[in-house]
Formats: structure tokens, C-alpha cells, sequence
């Protein structure tokens, strides 16, 4: 896993020469000008890939499925965050580290500094405490100081970044899956007490990141909480037992790490209902990922996968077709012949498949406040036409 220096982002006056036009048209529906997402490997659009070039996820077979080569997403095809901004009539948010680019536009739509591997807390945090995460030291307040960094290329005046601002779409998130994932990998469920008491602090930093998006002139955010990871294959291959109880019968996910991922998401919950009190005139919209993502593991069928929801479509075999010494684009890992049949893309990540039920998931009825409400011209043809596959159907209703 990488774990470059976060001096390797000095760079960014250098790589952000090309301004965002703030006068630049609205996007597509009418709602935002730009997104700026901050978040880990789930909303990473390349900047894992750019930090550390021979990183699995810049391997085949990722990205096989729409863009037909690896980008540095952790999936097939796109995620959540592609599809939001197709929605709102926006071009892919591109990964900071990517610069300006060939194209000219540099960061004119935004940027993304999500990063795979990336903590809601600092390092500094896990040392105080015996442990180490050993995936990224780019947490959420290194990704916030990329964006301050950024900001001064994006606008001239203060009331070409105050328009900026208010027309922009923030995604803060997901985020703290990885603070909670490294001591739970290497303890085990022996470790989760002492895992949930540092929810609160990772609740604590992402609060934090909003107060400081607000004061920089933020105006309606998106976050999102966690997904349940006892469907995950990854952990459903690390914690398989033949104890039944340890599964919720209906789905076959392990009962205790939903109940944890449930546990984070309503401190999150409150802790954004008293910031949205505490700031009347912006927009704090908590994305439920949790229950977005529950029905297809509910009636898989219903939603155009197979019977075997839980296994990973990318991996190197085992129950759950998750193996650490044969992981997706590794040598030994197979991929399965139909990504869009499978939940799971490799055991830790989605498919595209089901980011795109998630997403069309949250912009109908899985955001609070409704999105869909805030922005009524949402293209609901992206989720509808033009991807030929056997979801279509399913999702136009």
C-alpha cells in the first residue's frame, strides 16, 4: 500500500495553473457549477494510482467494464461519485494529483482529492494508540490543506470564490472505514470495543472538515455514512464461521460488523443534525449509504444479480472468492466473466453495477435532505439509457 509524504502536494501551485472559471455555465441540470469531494478509496478517481504508480488498482482488470482500462477507480466502472456528476450534468470530477491536463479545463468542474487508503483521522492519532495504519498517511485534513492549496488557482477575487463556493457541490465522504478497518483486520473481533471508542473522535474530524468547508465559504455538502461492512467478502472470508448466529439469516451478512457500521452512522447522524442547527444557511445532506446498499443484499435477484450476492467478483478463490495472496490484479486472481451480475467487484469495493443502484438510490430517496428536492432537474436518463446492461430495466421504474 502507498504511504508517499504529504510534501509530495507542495506541488499543487505548479500542477493547478489553469484556473476553474467561476462565470463557467451550470451544469446540466441546473443545480451546481462544480463537486469537490474529499473521501477514501470509494470515491478515489485516480490519486491513489498517480501517488503510487505500481498499485494493484492501476492493474487490469479494473476499469474494464465502461472505461475499458485501469483509472485508479477501485471497481470495474465508475462509482458513486461518477454518477452524481453525471446527474447533474458534469464531467467526471478528476483526481487532484492529475493537474491541469491535456485538455486545458484544469480543475474548472472541480476536483477530487479522495485518496485509496485515506483515514479520517491522522496518523498521529494511531500512534498515540499502538497502532498504524499502513495503506496512506493522506487523512482528511491533508486532503483539506490540498484543497487550500488549490483554492487561491481557483478563483481571483473574494467574490469570484464566494460565487464559487456557493455553487459547488461538497462531497465530505465516505470516510473513517479505514480508521476502523486496520486495528479490526490485524486484532480481530476481539478489538471492536476498542475500535467504537474512537468513533466519536472519528465522528469529531469529519465535524471538523465541515466547519472548516463552511468557513471557507461552503454551502451544501453531501456526507455520507458508512456501508454495511458485514457484507463485505473481505470480512466475511476473515470472520467465517459455522456458527449460524453469527449471520443476519436473510442476507448472510455477519450481524456484529453491521451493527458497528450502524453504531458509526448514527453518531455521524446526530452530529449532523447539530451542525445543520448550528448553520441554518447551509445545506448538510447525510447520504445513506447503509441503507442504499442493504436491499440489493436483501433480494439480489430483484436487482439483477446472481444468487451468490456476497462472493467478489475479482479475487483468488476461497468461499467468498477473497484471498490477501491472490487479490485483484494480482497474478493467481480471477475475474468473474460478468461484473454487472455480481455486488462485490473485489471484496472490498463495489461494481459499478451497484454503485449505480446506490447512487440512484440516494438521489431519489437516500439523502437528508432529498437532493432531488434541491436539485429537481437531476438527469434521470443517466441511470436509464445509454449503458446496455441487464440492470436497465430494474432501475427505470
Amino acid at each position: 500500500m502507498a504511504s508517499q509524504s504529504t510534501s509530495a502536494f507542495l506541488l499543487f501551485p505548479f500542477l493547478c495553473l489553469a484556473c476553474c472559471n467561476v462565470d463557467a455555465e451550470l451544469g446540466a441540470a441546473g443545480c451546481y457549477t462544480s463537486i469537490f469531494s474529499f473521501g477514501d478509496s470509494l470515491a478515489d478517481t485516480g490519486n491513489r494510482v498517480l501517488a503510487s504508480a505500481d498499485d494493484t488498482v492501476g492493474r487490469p482488470p479494473y476499469g474494464e467494464t465502461f472505461f475499458h482500462h485501469p483509472t485508479g477507480r477501485f471497481c470495474d466502472g465508475r462509482l458513486i461519485i461518477d454518477f452524481i456528476a453525471q446527474a447533474i450534468g458534469l464531467p467526471f470530477v478528476k483526481p487532484s494529483l492529475a493537474g491541469v491536463g491535456e485538455d486545458g479545463e484544469g480543475f474548472r468542474y472541480g476536483a477530487n482529492f479522495a485518496t485509496g487508503g485515506a483515514t479520517a483521522l491522522d496518523g498521529d492519532y494511531f500512534m498515540s494508540k499502538g497502532m498504524e495504519i499502513p495503506w496512506t498517511n493522506y487523512s482528511l485534513s491533508t486532503q483539506l490543506q490540498w484543497f487550500k492549496q488549490l483554492l487561491p488557482s481557483l478563483c481571483s477575487s473574494a467574490a469570484e470564490c464566494e460565487s464559487m463556493m456557493n455553487t459547488s457541490l461538497f462531497l465530505v465522504g465516505e470516510i473513517g472505514g479505514n480508521d476502523y478497518n486496520n486495528p479490526i483486520f490485524k486484532f480481530g473481533r476481539g478489538a471492536i470495543e476498542d475500535v467504537k471508542s474512537f468513533v466519536p473522535d472519528v465522528v469529531n474530524a469529519i465535524s471538523s472538515a465541515i466547519d472548516e468547508l463552511i468557513s471557507l465559504g461552503a454551502r451544501t455538502m453531501v456526507v455520507p455514512g458508512n456501508f454495511p461492512v458485514g457484507c463485505s467478502a473481505i470480512y466475511l472470508t476473515i470472520f467465517e464461521s459455522e456458527r449460524k448466529e453469527e449471520y443476519d439469516p436473510e442476507t448472510g451478512c455477519i450481524n456484529w460488523l453491521n451493527e458497528f457500521a450502524m453504531y458509526h452512522n448514527r453518531l455521524l447522524r446526530r452530529e449532523l443534525r447539530r451542525q445543520s442547527r448550528r448553520y441554518p444557511e447551509v445545506t448538510i445532506i447525510y447520504a445513506d449509504y447503509y441503507e442504499a446498499a442493504m436491499p440489493m443484499y436483501r433480494s439480489p435477484q430483484q436487482y439483477g444479480f446472481g444468487e451468490s450476492a456476497l462472493g467478489a467478483c475479482c479475487g483468488g478463490g476461497g468461499t467468498y472468492n477473497c484471498n490477501s495472496s491472490a487479490e485483484c490484479g494480482m497474478e493467481g486472481a480471477k475475474v468473474c466473466s460478468n461484473p454487472s451480475s455480481q455486488i462485490s467487484w473485489d471484496g472490498i469495493h463495489l461494481t459499478e453495477a451497484a454503485y449505480k443502484i446506490i447512487a440512484r438510490g440516494l438521489l431519489r430517496s437516500y439523502t437528508f435532505p432529498s437532493i432531488s428536492q434541491l436539485c429537481p432537474q437531476i438527469e434521470w436518463n443517466t441511470f436509464a439509457s445509454g449503458d446496455h446492461d441487464d440492470h436497465t430495466l430494474l432501475l427505470s421504474s
